[in-house]
């Protein structure tokens, strides 16, 4: 457990001094670079219910508030085309995003229309499920992604998530109707809940697996301060001590044995053997992973580009203005410098299971040996690296645990950037999200 507390503290550290946002009077994030493939992101921020655990972006839905808010995203993404971008991927998070089916398709088909987008990914929640969204989402989404969080009814009460999503097994049976819509159904879990214990635990993963999904993610549970404290109202303080073992048990009835039904999609998705989200090219539920520069659009969205992290503000009253007059909605950004960049890289591509070595001297002018030697030296000490050769790293089930610790630190580190752009927020909007 050294090692791991270890490593909390130091990517703590890191993000506490790379992720400040700092005011910003940029009207639009930079042109693309010619050649490079991009992945737009699309945030819609509107929730039936706020779960306690969430940092993103959300508010409070409302149809006057929701209806001229996806025609500014409409806007917006007709910005970036006159930027000169174009993207083969689409990922729309939120909040709820199938919140107005019938906003959402105008929005998805106008993105196809704009660019050339072979795919599209999107969030939803439980309630959903049900054949009228899911004969709209059939054809547009190819991948989508179901928050879960658990089965166990005493921990959805918990997350006040029972009354509006149903019980556990509704949940079950609505997942099992919707999989043959999609490419790619991904169940969202989240484990180590104060009140969960191992027993609640394995019958979580055996409802996976019962469920048929594709895929399924499996996040820890993370806690900024903000989050910290709503969570400690409602489900209780968080206890890092016992999350390896929670997760080797997640691992385990997943992956292993003599034969797993999934394999590591991540170090925290599993990937169902014998489906198309198997196969190597599929798109985990973290798009960070397989596009390392994004732009993105909609109140609370996070673009990455070069090495510079843009913030849209938090406000959609703020934001709705900003694309009326003919910008973008950036109110913050954050610069990294080149040894960000390159923990940044070793970060995201080793959570993705592989570091490719090549890529890394080619981008960075120097191996990750020379560019990183503490991160490497922590990393051989605690036995992570199955893999260690000229041409790649590759993770042991160590090394990915780990992973699964440096990306929980990071997120928060995130959230703490989230906090930072939502305490700017004034009126009836901060009064809808604080009370």
């Amino acid at each position: 457990m050294l090692s791991e507390r270890m490593l909390s503290t130091v990517v703590q550290q890191c993000t506490k001094s790379y992720l400040k946002l700092e005011p910003t009077d940029d009207a639009f994030v930079p042109a693309p670079k010619p050649g490079q493939a991009y992945m737009l992101y699309m945030h819609v921020p509107f929730c039936e219910r706020l779960c306690p655990y969430c940092s993103f972006n959300r508010f409070p839905f409302s149809e006057d508030r929701a209806v001229p808010y996806f025609e500014n995203l409409r806007k917006e993404m007709l910005t970036l085309k006159d930027l000169g971008y174009d993207f083969e991927s689409l990922y729309v998070g939120g909040g709820t995003p199938t919140i107005m089916i019938d906003e959402l398709c105008d929005t998805i088909d106008l993105a196809k229309e704009t660019f050339s987008i072979q795919e599209v990914s999107s969030e939803t929640n439980p309630n959903h499920l049900i054949p009228a969204y899911l004969d709209k989402l059939q054809g547009r989404v190819q991948r989508l992604s179901v928050g879960v969080q658990s089965f166990d009814d005493g921990l959805l009460k918990q997350m006040d998530r029972y009354d509006k999503y149903g019980c556990g097994e509704e949940i079950l049976e609505r997942i099992g109707e919707a999989s043959p819509y999609f490419t790619s159904l991904n169940v969202d879990m989240i484990f180590n809940f104060p009140a969960q214990t191992e027993d609640i635990l394995i019958s979580d993963v055996e409802r996976v697996v019962e469920s048929g999904t594709s895929q399924t993610t499996f996040y820890p549970l993370m806690a900024s301060p903000s989050v910290a404290r709503s969570l400690a109202k409602t489900v209780g303080k968080v206890d890092y001590q016992r999350e390896q073992r929670f997760y080797g048990i997640i691992d385990e009835l997943l992956a292993g044995g003599a034969k797993p039904l999934f394999r590591h999609g991540s170090a925290w998705t599993f990937n169902k053997i014998g489906t198309e989200a198997a196969s190597d090219d599929a798109m985990i539920d973290e798009y960070v992973v397989d596009y390392e520069e994004y732009p993105a659009i909609g109140s609370g969205g996070i673009t990455y580009l070069g090495d510079t992290l843009y913030v849209n503000t938090f406000s959609v009253r703020e934001y709705n203005q900003a694309i009326e007059s003919g910008k973008m909605s950036l109110m913050g950004k954050t610069t990294f410098s080149k040894h960000d960049r390159m923990r940044y890289r070793f970060m995201m591509q080793l959570f993705g299971l592989r570091l490719d070595k090549q890529q890394f001297k080619r981008d960075f002018g120097c191996t990750v040996e020379r560019g990183l030697p503490v991160e490497m030296a922590f990393m051989k000490t605690a036995g992570a690296f199955a893999t260690d050769n000229e041409n790649e790293l590759t993770l042991t089930p160590r090394g990915r645990y780990l992973m699964v610790v440096m990306m929980r630190q990071f997120f928060i580190g995130v959230n703490n950037l989230r906090d930072q752009a939502r305490a700017a927020l004034t009126g009836e909007e901060r009064e809808l999200i604080f009370g």
